[in-house]
């Protein structure tokens, strides 16, 4: 057998991957057990929030600041997501600096886990595990150098600014992107009060830039609604499937978390298009999961074709769950998500995936550079208590039950976005 390194030539590595992949134990059904971050349950944590958005955070507004705006119960600030360790059958990838071992999962009992023993996947070329591959046969392939082990599930905010100093993170998409980048501002300002910071806005751009300048680190918001472009033409407004021009505005960016789709069903007065133009045809509407797909195959494209992964890192944060029907997670008469107090138990959204997770992951699949999926779907959707619901931007008036409180769930997104945030990739070809 022979072994190309790329940037890593000292043996002990290799030693050391061996040594990790002979650790490994499968159970009786060729099936691993990891650590899926984005799998487990909610369980309550005296030390949270991990800030209040009304006293000491200066960014949230009103916007997402349900305490401030009359929610009477505080119970839904006290949930911390806990993964749990899981049976996994499929395409993996496994990573070097892996301390931990992989036990076997024979008497099918679920453990729980802390970010500490995740395996983080960087997926470039994986293979499917099964029973009869040969060591020799899991050898062979390229291996990605992800994230070690013992990083840190707290958040910690000076590291943060430590690890991107000199870097740009800039989240780009509609308002619940939004909610993230405020949650990640909140989670720095209540980690490290004394940094200083300058706020830059360009209203034409759509852009909003917070400099924490002792560090040099910028933590950036663009609005867009559906990353594809929305012209103005003779015959009114035309959503463009097939064309980005504002991903000027994203080259040479550190660290890129995507999202869109929160819009896509809009009909009506509320919709901010007129048309859809997909290549030279353009129709009045059409399905908006298929215009979702398009979209986002034209977003994947532009990545492989602008995205040095050397010089940056992208994520898609995945698709934000809503709760306006009952239904859903077994309460018929349940219109919304107002007086819903405590979170779904367990760990399976009983109404199921969106259709649109569906196709944004088989879009994924297209794409050639290192997207990571930042999967929060399932996780979000047990969190049926965590909307503003009255207590949002109407202060009574409104029903919101698709962004979320501040503090709240999207500060669960940073924290595992932190934790991905940790190294970028190093490749290293096995033949």
């Amino acid at each position: 057998m022979g072994f190309k390194f790329v940037e890593h030539k000292d043996l002990w590595f290799y030693l050391l991957l061996v040594v990790v992949m002979m650790n490994m134990v499968e159970n009786g059904k060729g099936e691993m057990n990891m650590c899926d971050v984005f799998q487990g349950k909610w369980v309550i944590d005296e030390s949270y929030p991990p800030y209040n958005a009304s006293s000491v955070c200066p960014f949230v507004g009103t916007e997402f600041d349900c305490l401030n705006n009359g929610r009477p119960d505080h119970l839904y600030l006290k949930y911390r997501w806990k993964p749990m360790v899981a049976p996994y059958q499929g395409t993996y990838t496994i990573h070097k600096y892996t301390y931990i071992r992989i036990h076997s999962h024979t008497q099918r009992k679920v453990q729980s886990c802390s970010t500490k023993q995740q395996i983080m996947c960087y997926r470039h070329d994986t293979f499917n595990y099964q029973s009869n591959y040969s060591w020799t046969e899991l050898m062979k392939g390229t291996w990605w150098h992800g994230p070690p082990l013992n990083s840190s599930v707290v958040f910690d905010g000076l590291n943060f600014l430590e690890k991107l100093r000199g870097q740009t993170i800039m989240f780009v998409g509609d308002s619940l992107s939004k909610n993230q980048w405020l949650s990640l501002l909140c989670m720095i300002h209540s980690s490290v009060p004394s940094a200083n910071y300058v706020v830059k806005m360009n209203g034409a751009e759509g852009i909003t830039t917070y400099n924490f300048t002792d560090y040099g680190v910028k933590v950036v918001y663009h609005h867009s609604l559906y990353l594809v472009d929305i012209v103005k033409e003779k015959i009114g407004r035309v959503l463009k499937l097939d064309s980005i021009t504002s991903g000027k505005l994203w080259l040479d960016v550190d660290y890129l978390v995507f999202n869109t789709w929160h819009w896509w069903s809009r009909v009506g007065p509320t919709r901010p298009f007129d048309f859809i133009q997909d290549g030279e045809k353009i129709y009045k509407d059409m399905d908006r999961l298929v215009a979702f797909g398009k979209a986002i195959d034209t977003w994947g494209r532009w990545v492989d074709d602008n995205i040095n992964p050397a010089k940056s890192k992208v994520f898609f944060q995945g698709i934000s769950p809503t709760h306006y029907k009952g239904n859903n997670w077994g309460e018929p008469k349940a219109h919304n998500c107002l007086g819903q107090t405590e979170p779904i138990l367990g760990s399976t959204y009983p109404g199921g995936i969106p259709a649109a997770l569906t196709v944004l992951k088989n879009q994924l699949k297209y794409i050639k550079k290192p997207v990571t999926l930042l999967d929060i779907t399932n996780l979000s959707q047990l969190r049926k208590d965590g909307h503003p619901s009255k207590y949002g931007l109407g202060k009574g008036t409104g029903m919101d039950c698709s962004h979320w409180c501040l503090a709240g769930v999207p500060d669960t997104w940073n924290v595992l976005l932190y934790n991905f945030l940790a190294e970028k990739p190093t490749k290293i070809s096995i033949n």
